[in-house]
């Protein structure tokens, strides 16, 4: 409760708070708390916890409140980094969704990976997708669907391990630098919820599985994957030594666009068209990594320029829509160029490059790069309206063809 006392000496060491008229001192309920009041500077941050309770009450007069407010804004942590962290949230665990079912062991482990978060997983299997279903028209005979839908599978369930390998790589390395990231800064390794040395044992459970699901593929597959190990380990370490780490990661994400062929039994170094259809949409993979990338690193533009690593979005903030359209379109071209190689039909044209030019076209223009929430969905829906359409458009094109061939059989031999 607050209450009135006597008028109180005109010396300003007997007054509480500067500014508040000589008769209204401040007498609390609790006499700690009023001696809180004439302690040290120090002491007065314990005041700061009580001004939110203090001021909802309204009993306050308007100028106490106001001087509450001073020294809840001037009393700051010693350092400018903490001021900033203060400003998140205290880690907490997760209350609703798949991780909330876990046990609390569990959970950081789960939270590694990006269980959670599972687009990733997503923008690693399309390009795997997108080879198998432009090679499978290729095959001789034409890959039937129950094979084409049994690799996808195995392809799918790749990515979903090696995304979180390459997660768990990317946080071993960048633990101190998640620190000082508002949104990293939860992340197991960097609030020390796990240690590296919980973390290189279950990165190689990570690594055997996922070799375990390779070796399901034709023995082809294994000397086409395995170049892309050594880029996994490089994309964090080009965070600190270029502007453009969004290229290397697209050539480590993009890297399915190739196995998908010799999954399908083509081999692409004795197969021309093939091996420059399949350059063609990996180096259209790239582009598009490009893209979604440069959107999502805009999440962090701030926190990266303070922490010093360096990013696509720093280095063409001052052009950036401008940028997009340009790979953007250079994603586009290669998509088709990948068709030409290997003539595909209208389906493919219409379907996968018309697609990606028309959903590629309106994220651009329709994302507000300044927007952290606004990044993070165009993030998101890039992978079902782009990848989406392309991989509409492969289908329907190897659709189109396998029926044709199909019906061709049967009138060969009725």
């Amino acid at each position: 409760m607050l209450a009135r006392v006597a008028p109180m000496s005109r010396s300003p060491a007997s007054l509480p708070c500067r500014g508040m008229r000589r008769a209204d001192p401040l007498i609390l309920s609790s006499q700690p708390r009023v001696l809180q009041l004439f302690k040290p500077a120090s002491r007065l941050a314990l005041l700061t916890n009580h001004r939110q309770e203090l001021t909802l009450k309204g009993r306050l007069p308007s100028h106490v409140r106001e001087s509450l407010r001073f020294v809840s804004t001037t009393i700051t942590p010693s350092s400018k980094k903490a001021s900033e962290n203060d400003k998140v949230s205290p880690y907490s665990p997760p209350t609703t969704g798949l991780l909330s079912y876990l046990p609390s062991s569990v959970v950081p482990y789960a939270e590694l990976i990006r269980l959670d978060k599972p687009v990733g997983t997503y923008y690693l299997f399309l390009p795997c997708l997108f080879s198998t279903l432009l090679a499978a028209p290729l095959a001789s005979p034409i890959a039937p669907p129950v094979t084409v839908v049994s690799t996808a599978a195995i392809f799918f369930f790749g990515a979903l391990i090696m995304r979180g390998a390459g997660c768990t790589i990317n946080d071993l390395w960048d633990r101190n630098l998640d620190k000082n990231v508002a949104r990293t800064r939860l992340r197991p390794l960097a609030r020390g919820a796990l240690t590296p040395k919980q973390a290189v044992p279950y990165l190689g459970l990570q690594m055997f599985s996922g070799l375990a699901l390779l070796l399901q593929l034709p023995a082809a597959c294994f000397w086409y994957a395995v170049p892309s190990l050594p880029l996994v380990a490089a994309y964090p370490l080009a965070k600190r030594v270029t502007n453009y780490p969004q290229f290397v990661l697209g050539l480590t994400f993009s890297w399915g666009a190739m196995v998908g062929f010799p999954a399908l039994g083509i081999d692409l170094l004795s197969n021309n068209p093939a091996f420059i259809s399949a350059a063609c949409l990996y180096s259209s993979c790239v582009a598009w990594t490009v893209v979604y990338d440069m959107i999502y690193a805009y999440q962090d533009i701030r926190d990266d320029a303070k922490a010093g690593i360096k990013s696509i979005a720093l280095a063409q903030e001052a052009n950036a829509k401008m940028f997009l359209s340009a790979v953007g379109t250079l994603q586009v071209g290669l998509l088709a160029a990948a068709g030409v190689a290997v003539g595909a039909g209208p389906a493919y044209f219409v379907g996968a490059v018309g697609g990606a030019a028309s959903t590629l076209g309106y994220m651009i223009w329709k994302v507000n790069l300044s927007d952290v929430v606004d990044c993070w969905a165009w993030f998101r829906k890039g992978a079902w309206f782009t990848g989406g359409a392309i991989s509409t458009g492969l289908a329907a094109e190897y659709m189109v063809r396998y029926l044709s061939e199909e019906n061709e059989q049967e009138k060969s031999h009725p």
